[in-house]
């Protein structure tokens, strides 16, 4: 999935999230959406890859792309972090859920994700499309009306 895919995912999820939760919509929404780019990076293409290039390289030589930064392993490797280092649960849960949408996403692509890194083993959807095609677009637009929704419903909440 392309990068704007991504965040219209971690919007959505976080906005979700923040109808059924009491945590704070407007904080997760902004660590949603750096939490759907961190899983790419793995890419130096991507959003991630090219704003710490450097790092992005280095991930890249070490585990190659979708398999370490789109494990299970790395969810709990960065929620254990936040956990001491950042002890706010609505920045983790925001970021946690972008990350989770990303994973999500990307496993509707015919490539899948190497979820249970070390394992050397794709996971995918049965049904799978590629990455810019017009069945991303009709992906991208469903999440857009989710967020409209799920955003109105969390602003009805403040008016």
């Amino acid at each position: 999935m392309t990068g704007k895919t991504h965040i219209i995912g971690g919007i959505a999820s976080t906005l979700a999230f923040a109808h059924f939760s009491n945590m704070d919509p407007i904080i997760m929404v902004g660590t949603g959406i750096i939490g759907s780019l961190v899983p790419d990076i793995c890419h130096g293409g991507s959003k991630m890859g090219k704003a710490f290039p450097i790092l992005s390289k280095i991930i890249n030589l070490i585990f190659g792309h979708r398999s370490f930064t789109h494990s299970l392993l790395f969810l709990v490797i960065i929620s254990f972090l936040m956990d001491r280092f950042f002890p706010y649960d609505v920045v983790k849960t925001g970021l946690l859920i972008g990350m989770v949408s990303h994973l999500i996403l990307d496993m509707a692509t015919k490539s899948g994700i190497q979820l249970f890194f070390p394992i050397n083993f794709k996971v995918r959807f049965p049904i799978t499309t590629r990455t810019g095609s017009m069945m991303e677009n009709i992906i991208f637009s469903g999440l857009a009306l989710v967020s409209f929704y799920f955003g109105f419903q969390v602003l009805s909440y403040y008016i």
